[in-house]
């Protein structure tokens, strides 16, 4: 799990002329919220920012004013539709040893059972409970060899320690299908002879 130490600043401003002024400095306004506290309005280096984004569940050190230091991961992030950049970013306040539920990506490794079977993601990403200094970035999960027809559901994951479900542990993650066979031309007609005589 990586740390990334950003310095941020109060702002005082809101509303859409404020944000645009702040991203055209190069920054972005953000929202810091959690534990019952009343919301903290930032602003953080959009560079930086954009960088600690790329990795999932990222927790990021924040430096307030030079004054306060808080701990806080990504809750929601709005981006520019078509040119990508950071529109806003909701933080979520944590404390070292707290337990907190996030969805982490699930990647597959491995060669499907030979047939031209096709493998579905059922859930991207896996719900789970974990320390908010010790979130994993990804799990992954071995589908080597596996035929058409097969699922590997929550509780088939092995998760790091200390990581629990935030699923039901039946919920399929991942499964086999099937390739979609073109049928022939005989095939289709004896299928519309069936139907017609029903």
């Amino acid at each position: 799990m990586s740390e990334v130490k950003l310095a941020a600043e109060t702002r005082s401003e809101f509303g859409k002329g404020a944000a645009r002024r702040i991203r055209r400095e190069n920054k972005v306004p953000v929202v810091l919220y959690g534990h019952g506290t009343e919301p903290v309005h930032l602003t953080l280096p959009g560079h930086d920012l954009l960088l600690a984004l790329r990795t999932p569940n990222v927790l990021i050190s924040l430096d307030i004013d030079g004054k306060t230091s808080e701990l806080a991961i990504p809750k929601a992030v709005q981006r520019d539709a078509i040119k990508g950049f950071l529109e806003h970013v909701d933080l979520l306040l944590v404390k070292r040893g707290e337990k907190v539920t996030v969805e982490i990506p699930v990647h597959a490794e491995g060669e499907l059972a030979p047939g031209g079977n096709l493998l579905e993601h059922v859930l991207s990403a896996l719900p789970v409970e974990a320390e908010a200094t010790h979130i994993p970035e990804a799990v992954t999960v071995s589908v080597e060899g596996l035929q058409a027809g097969a699922s590997i559901h929550a509780k088939d994951i092995t998760l790091p320690s200390g990581v629990t479900l935030a699923v039901d542990e039946d919920a399929v993650v991942l499964q086999v299908l099937q390739a979609q066979v073109e049928e022939t031309e005989g095939e289709a007609a004896e299928e519309g002879e069936e139907a017609a005589e029903v």
